[in-house]
């Protein structure tokens, strides 16, 4: 059940900057009982989540393919 710890989540984003995979903040959500506005204004805030997960993988991506065609300095 760790990966699904709330607690641990927040620690990790407080000292790595480890975002959660979508994933597991869907499930995360699915797991907590939420008054029905509560669970309007999570769903929209994970849906921009989501959507600027998906941008900064895409940016990544393109900055690790940048680097990858390069050679890596010599020591």
């Amino acid at each position: 059940m760790g990966k699904y710890d709330i607690g641990n989540a927040l620690e990790e984003l407080n000292e790595e900057a480890v975002l959660p995979h979508p994933v597991r903040l869907r499930d995360m959500i699915l797991r907590t009982e939420l008054d029905p506005q509560a669970a309007v204004e999570i769903n929209r805030e994970f849906q921009s989540y989501l959507t600027q997960f998906g941008q900064v993988q895409k940016t990544g991506r393109a900055i690790l393919q940048a680097l990858a065609a390069h050679r890596p300095k010599q020591a």
